[in-house]
């Protein structure tokens, strides 16, 4: 599942910008910003920060997003994957 990268192509592609625009603005080369949006590359959480200024997008749009793609990775194919996710919320909550 690549829920960030289809986000980000979609908003490119609805705003009419081609790839190399917003590569530039990354100070990233334009098939590294391509597999970003194909899940074959994961972008850092500055290059979710920069994104989100570049779409005029609250930061924490993007990021939960980042974020989310990146526990699925984790534990998409186990068993107690929600289990885990539970348990890992109430830690997170507790040391909040």
């Amino acid at each position: 599942m690549n829920q960030f990268g289809q986000i980000i192509r979609n908003l490119r592609l609805e705003n009419e910008l081609p790839l190399r625009k917003i590569a530039a603005y990354l100070d990233i080369d334009q098939a590294i910003l391509s597999k970003i949006e194909k899940g074959q590359r994961k972008a850092s959480k500055t290059q979710v920060l920069e994104l989100s200024r570049f779409f005029k997008l609250k930061s924490d749009e993007l990021l939960i997003n980042w974020l989310s793609d990146k526990i699925l990775v984790a534990v998409e194919n186990e068993d107690l994957a929600l289990d885990a996710i539970k348990q890992a919320r109430k830690i997170i909550l507790k040391n909040k």
